[in-house]
């Protein structure tokens, strides 16, 4: 790797004009200079086509794609066709970072010859005063069994792109799925695939901000069950690539369904019902490999036996103890 590589970050622009100029000014201003910052437009009919042109005249660094609204994966991927550095980042445009993120993220990069470089993310709440820190505490290297298994768990690495650092080459080809929510459940396993080692340490870089209107921050609706389909794929990705992993991911899998079937019974959105039912069926069809899952609790399995015989009944109870949501 080259000393001081060119990092390349991308930004997707949607209906942010509140957001904008804080996230952006948190990148501009980067310890880490050698940036190349691609600004995607994504049709956004507010101000932000005009605020991002005009970060584009302040700093050289700054390029700017205007194109048609294709959605937040469409954004990342029209941002990766045209990037040119060494190494690739994402910010939500919504969001922002510490002076010192990029900086940061190299380092730890290049001292444990990772290929993955992953920061402390806090959840910050607009408007409030409060926050969460959403990674765990600790430093670690991991190789590419430990860290596929992390993301599969959620323990040392979350779903989320934006708060690492990757290198371009390995990733370049691994496009974000048009069109879908939970699209970093999609991407993430394959990024993950192709490192040898990821370094992930707890230092708090990225700032998560919760919102009204954003797209995890909407109420829910059927396309938050796009989390399925996203899993159906991966739970196919480990069966074939990381056989001792797919009891894990079967167990996941099932939980995840448990989780949308509960809040299928509260939101009562259209056609719910249908909903649940494909649903159970999904989770059946899953296969019984799930039952010599190591690390799961008897009360754990008894919710998952549950769920898979009498999922109705199992929902409520869950609702009814408050457990899950």
């Amino acid at each position: 790797m080259n000393i001081n590589p060119l990092i390349s970050i991308i930004v997707p622009v949607y209906k942010v004009e509140q957001y904008l100029d804080r996230c952006v000014e948190s990148i501009v201003k980067q310890t880490y200079k050698n940036l190349e910052i691609i600004l995607v437009d994504d049709g956004s009919p507010d101000n932000c086509p005009q605020m991002c042109d005009a970060w584009a005249e302040k700093d050289e660094r700054v390029k700017v794609i205007h194109k048609p609204n294709g959605g937040l994966s469409d954004a990342r991927n029209a941002g990766m066709a045209v990037a040119t550095g060494e190494l690739m980042g994402f910010v939500d445009s919504d969001d922002y970072i510490s002076e010192d993120m990029y900086q940061s993220l190299y380092e730890n990069m290049v001292a444990n010859h990772s290929d993955i470089s992953a920061c402390g993310v806090e959840m910050v709440w607009d408007g409030i005063e409060k926050s969460n820190i959403l990674t765990p505490l600790g430093n670690h290297l991991l190789d590419n069994m430990e860290a596929m298994r992390a993301t599969i768990t959620e323990s040392f690495i979350k779903q989320p792109v934006w708060y690492k650092l990757y290198k371009t080459q390995q990733i370049k080809d691994i496009k974000f799925p048009v069109g879908k929510y939970h699209e970093d459940i999609f991407w993430t396993y394959k990024a993950v695939a192709k490192a040898k080692t990821v370094s992930v340490f707890d230092k708090i870089c990225y700032f998560y901000v919760q919102r009204g209107g954003s797209i995890m921050g909407d109420s829910y609706s059927s396309n938050r069950l796009d989390v399925i389909e996203a899993n159906e794929f991966r739970n196919a990705f480990i069966k074939d690539n990381y056989p001792d992993l797919a009891p894990l991911t079967q167990t996941r899998f099932i939980g995840v369904c448990i989780y949308h079937s509960q809040k299928l019974l509260v939101a009562k959105i259209d056609g719910y019902k249908d909903y649940f039912k494909d649903l159970h069926i999904r989770a059946k069809n899953i296969g019984n490999a799930w039952k010599i899952q190591k690390d799961i609790s008897k009360k754990q399995k008894m919710w998952l036996n549950l769920y898979l015989k009498c999922p109705h009944l199992t929902c409520k109870i869950r609702n009814l103890l408050k457990i899950g949501l």
